[in-house]
């Protein structure tokens, strides 16, 4: 073989490693610039936090909003899945999903199992009964001949299963679904639920006159957006979004819609 036929060849195999160089350039790139994507759960019985949105049948409430903006602050999307509240601290654990923010108190004994981002409100807990009810004024009213409701996995539940342990009340009846508990309230299946102050507020908004509030606000409790334990990374960029968007107003704003 000549000099100019070796010379082709060399030529040939350089041109073939340049564009090939190049070409592992841009798929590096391109996935340098593609947004790195989080699955985010949520039980939605739970307005004005957790809901669905009527007309579009599509997630909706301040955990959505509060997210998605914490979301945009930080360059990452989100994929939005309805779960059961029970399953959500077991699916994170498995690695099903990577967020939840379904106005979950930060609580001790779950702070045991997953990280919490900074608490982003405080809430506390009030028993409801049906408008009328002159025999329940307080949690001090409720008597062994009657039942409690309570959302399954919160410290609503914690609370009516404390009753019913220490024989204050016939029945703690703990609900998937917090609908259904109100359901059961106004039809009067059990005498009392006892649930987060805001939440019950959003009930009775929907359904003026047919549930009210009784009592003092018992414990206090604060929301947190949970992440796997040790996913120190994911977690840092939610605090930081939420430091941000609360410097920014955004936070405020997005407030003002959900609790007027």
């Amino acid at each position: 073989m000549n000099m100019k036929k070796l010379l082709a060849i060399f030529l040939i195999i350089a041109m073939a490693l340049t564009f090939a160089a190049c070409g592992g350039g841009n798929d590096d790139q391109a996935a340098q610039d593609t947004p790195m994507t989080y699955k985010v759960a949520m039980e939605p019985t739970f307005p004005p936090f957790d809901t669905i949105n009527q007309e579009t049948q599509e997630l909706d409430g301040f955990d959505v909003d509060l997210m998605n903006a914490i979301a945009e602050d930080q360059g990452f999307e989100l994929e939005w899945v309805n779960m059961g509240f029970d399953g959500l601290i077991t699916a994170l654990q498995a690695g099903n999903i990577d967020i939840i923010a379904s106005g979950m108190n930060a609580s001790e004994e779950r702070r045991e199992k997953v990280d919490f981002s900074t608490t982003y409100y405080d809430s506390g807990l009030v028993v409801a009964v049906k408008t009328g009810n002159t025999a329940i004024k307080s949690i001090d009213d409720l008597t062994a001949d009657m039942k409690a409701g309570a959302q399954i996995g919160t410290t609503g539940a914690d609370l009516a299963t404390e009753l019913f342990d220490a024989g204050k009340i016939k029945e703690a009846k703990i609900y998937n679904g917090l609908d259904v508990a109100v359901m059961d309230l106004q039809n009067g299946t059990i005498n009392a639920l006892i649930n987060d102050l805001p939440v019950t507020k959003a009930y009775m908004d929907v359904k003026p006159g047919t549930i009210e509030i009784v009592g003092d606000v018992l414990n206090a409790e604060s929301y947190g957006f949970a992440v796997q334990k040790g996913n120190t990374e994911l977690l840092d960029k939610i605090n930081a979004g939420m430091q941000n968007i609360i410097d920014n107003g955004t936070f405020d704003d997005i407030a003002a819609e959900w609790f007027e």
